[in-house]
């Protein structure tokens, strides 16, 4: 089944769309929330959430990319699972590790023009990782967006733990002159 015959479901209110997006995007999903959480039933969880999230949202829009709107959905409960369960817990990981490395580059404030400038930033965000090589693009949106292990980038890209470090350092170096230079206070 294509990704407009499942979104025409969720329209539909038909909760074959469950199952469709399940069947289509379930592993995608539970591998996007894994990394995140480290924890099974947290991250299945999250899938759920997610195909409650869709099947909320899908009625008053249409997603251009449904594996990217699936995508961030699960992402964001992730995180703020993360959130939620490390207030409580104070714990470390891969995920802490991941925040903490962007910190310097995006880091939250709680003024009205952060709130505001919000949607300037994704957009310059998504200008800077276009422009990136192929290959560093790969290294900077698995770590930063599906928050990979550099151990596993590494692998799976044939280089050394410490070059996939030092590429992710320059990578945020240039971030911040990249966000410094439009404008945005780090």
């Amino acid at each position: 089944m294509d990704d407009n015959d499942i979104i025409r479901l969720y329209w539909a209110r038909d909760d074959r769309a469950i199952r469709a997006t399940a069947e289509k995007y379930g592993q995608y999903c539970g591998s996007i929330a894994r990394n995140i959480l480290k924890d099974q039933q947290d991250a299945e969880e999250c899938v759920n959430d997610t195909y409650l999230r869709a099947w909320n949202a899908m009625p008053d829009l249409w997603p251009e990319r449904l594996p990217s709107f699936l995508g961030r959905i699960t992402r964001n409960l992730a995180f703020n699972r993360y959130q939620h369960g490390r207030a409580e817990k104070r714990g470390g990981g891969e995920t802490a590790l991941v925040l903490d490395e962007l910190a310097g580059c995006v880091s939250g404030r709680d003024s009205a023009e952060q709130l505001l400038d919000r949607q300037e930033l994704a957009r310059a965000l998504n200008s800077f990782v276009r422009d990136l090589p192929e290959e560093k693009r790969r290294i900077f949106v698995r770590r930063y967006w599906y928050a990979d292990s550099i151990a596993d980038i590494a692998g799976d890209c044939g280089v050394l733990r410490g070059t996939v470090s030092k590429a992710l350092e320059r990578m945020r170096r240039q971030l911040r002159t990249y966000l410094r230079e439009r404008g945005f206070e780090l």
